[in-house]
């Protein structure tokens, strides 16, 4: 067996060994370990930025403008996010680059209507079938046998910041379900966004066939069709439950909420941990008012009401009851 070659070591310095190879032991590294060459040459050469990289400069005007708008925080570490999302409004305005385009979307003219291509493509949308499933286990076991027992005719519902319409549909599946085969309450839902987009996307109600796997089978059954075509791999909430829910554009930054008559439940869920705490406070104040006595909130499982002055009080996890 050929044995390694060997450094004769000669000098101790604390935690660092100096080491005197022979050019023949050494090889090719011979350069490297006598020092001629330096270690740092063989870190790789760090990138040159994009000449059409977004500038933190433009990126402090768009984030301060989100704010002011929808209540949204970006920090720095969403930059190359915001990025991305801005190059698709870049060429869909046949601008030539960020920088262009952050120049031209501040001026007066062209902001009114961008507004709304702008704050769609900066916010964000993630959204599931049954997500947070104990919500609707407390809503389903509780809140709705509650209100039939009352004698509720109907119950009104309010979806707020509804993506692109997972949560509503979820809530239209169970009521409908429930008013079917337990004697529940009519209902009606009210779904709302400040995205147009996803507005756009929840008024069709088709998704990828896999986002239907969280439901359970019985309600797929009854409520969600399947692409005629096989290859679409896509499937549909049947019209009788799209008809169920009013979609509307809604800002959540607006002083007052125009829904009409109080509501009974009222979802707003994964939202609030996008805002500071006061513009946190003042959303859910705006909910609160929204409810009836008696009527209950449900916020998303990583948000909280702790600290808040507020008419409610806590009746499971991050689901509260107006007093």
């Amino acid at each position: 067996m050929a044995r390694s070659p060997r450094w004769p070591i000669s000098v101790w310095r604390h935690d660092r060994i100096t080491y005197r190879p022979s050019r023949a032991a050494a090889g090719p590294f011979f350069p490297l370990l006598t020092g001629a060459v330096p270690l740092s040459n063989l870190a790789p050469a760090a990138a040159a930025p994009s000449p059409d990289a977004l500038q933190r400069r433009d990126f402090d005007r768009i984030s301060a403008y989100v704010y002011k708008e929808c209540g949204i925080r970006l920090p720095p570490a969403k930059m190359t996010m915001i990025e991305g999302r801005l190059r698709r409004r870049v060429r869909a305005t046949g601008l030539s680059s960020l920088g262009d385009y952050c120049a031209w979307v501040f001026q007066a003219d062209h902001l009114e209507s961008e507004r709304e291509h702008l704050l769609n493509a900066v916010t964000t949308n993630k959204t599931d079938f049954f997500r947070e499933p104990k919500h609707f286990d407390y809503l389903m076991g509780t809140v709705m046998p509650r209100l039939r027992d009352e004698g509720a005719r109907r119950v009104r519902v309010w979806s707020a910041a509804c993506s692109t319409g997972a949560e509503p549909y979820t809530l239209a599946m169970l009521l409908d379900a429930f008013a079917a085969d337990k004697g529940g309450p009519d209902f009606g839902i009210l779904a709302t966004d400040l995205d147009s987009e996803v507005l756009r996307t929840a008024r069709r109600g088709i998704y990828p066939a896999a986002m239907f796997d969280p439901v359970p089978a019985a309600l797929r059954k009854r409520y969600v069709l399947s692409a005629s075509d096989p290859k679409r791999d896509e499937m549909r909430i049947v019209p009788a439950l799209r008809s169920a829910i009013g979609f509307a554009q809604m800002n959540l930054m607006d002083e007052r909420y125009p829904v009409g008559d109080p509501m009974d439940i009222i979802f707003c869920r994964n939202v609030l941990i996008y805002f500071d705490k006061p513009t946190q406070e003042r959303v859910v104040r705006r909910l609160t008012e929204c409810l009836r006595p008696g009527g209950w909130l449900f916020l998303g499982h990583s948000e909280s009401t702790t600290g808040f002055d507020l008419p409610l009080t806590t009746v499971s996890n991050t689901v509260f009851q107006r007093i």
